[in-house]
C-alpha cells in the first residue's frame, strides 16, 4: 500500500469517527475486533487501560448498554454496567463512564481499581496502551512487550471465562506476551484490525474464555 493510499484510509476512518461522534478513528479497531471475536458478549463490567482520548470507552459504553437490553436473564447478576477508563493523560468526561488518572504499572493503581470493583471482577479488560515511540522499532517493541507483561498483571481482576484484548508490537518479544496469555486463556488469537495502518507494526492479542 503506497503512502497516498494509506493516508486516504486513515482520513476515511478519521472522517467516519467525526461523523459518528467518536473521539478517534481507533474506535473502529475495536469495532473490528468485536465483529471478529464477539469480545463484548455478556460484558457489563469493563476496564479500559490506556483509554485516552476515550474512543474505546465510547464503544464499550455502546455495547454495555446494548447488553443490558439483550441479556435480561441476570446470568451474571448484572443489573447495570460499570466502565472504568484508566490513563495518565486527561480524558474528557463521558456520561456514565468512570475515569481515573493512574499509572497502571504502579501498585497504587491496582489498589485503586480493586477499591472501585468493591470485591467484584471485570467481564472484559481492554488495553490500547502504548509506550511513547522513539522511532527505533527494535527497542520500541521490547518496551511495548514489557509494558504488556505488566498490564497482564491485572488479569486476576478479570472473572473466570472473561475476555482480554491488548495491543502489542510485532517483533521477537511478541512471543513472550503471547505465551503468557496462552497459559491464562482457552483461546488466543493475534489480529490486526482493518482500521490499523498497514505500515504500523501494532497488533492485538485477543484472549477469550479465561481459565
Amino acid at each position: 500500500m503506497d503512502k497516498n493510499t494509506t493516508n486516504h484510509k486513515n482520513e476515511q476512518f478519521y472522517t467516519k469517527a467525526k461523523k459518528q461522534g467518536y473521539r478517534a478513528r481507533s474506535a473502529y479497531k475495536l469495532f473490528d475486533i468485536q465483529k471478529k471475536y464477539n469480545i463484548f458478549k455478556r460484558a457489563f463490567y469493563i476496564l479500559d487501560i490506556g483509554s485516552a482520548p476515550g474512543s474505546w470507552l465510547q464503544v464499550a459504553k455502546k455495547f454495555a448498554e446494548e447488553n443490558l437490553i439483550k441479556y435480561q436473564d441476570n446470568h451474571y447478576h448484572r443489573k447495570d454496567y460499570k466502565i472504568l477508563g484508566v490513563d495518565l493523560k486527561k480524558i474528557s468526561p463521558i456520561e456514565h463512564v468512570d475515569i481515573m488518572r493512574l499509572e497502571i504499572t504502579k501498585i497504587s493503581a491496582i489498589e485503586a481499581i480493586q477499591n472501585y470493583l468493591a470485591g467484584d471482577k471485570f467481564d472484559l479488560i481492554l488495553s490500547d496502551a502504548s509506550i511513547k515511540k522513539s522511532g527505533n522499532k527494535f527497542s520500541d517493541q521490547v518496551k511495548q512487550a514489557n509494558l504488556c507483561l505488566k498490564i497482564l498483571d491485572t488479569i486476576y481482576l478479570l472473572k473466570s471465562k472473561g475476555n482480554f484484548v491488548i495491543k502489542i508490537f510485532q517483533g521477537e518479544d511478541f512471543k513472550r506476551v503471547h505465551r503468557s496469555m496462552k497459559d491464562k486463556f482457552h483461546f488466543i488469537k493475534s489480529y490486526k484490525p482493518t482500521a490499523s495502518s498497514k505500515k504500523s507494526n501494532e497488533i492485538y492479542i485477543i484472549g477469550l474464555n479465561k481459565k
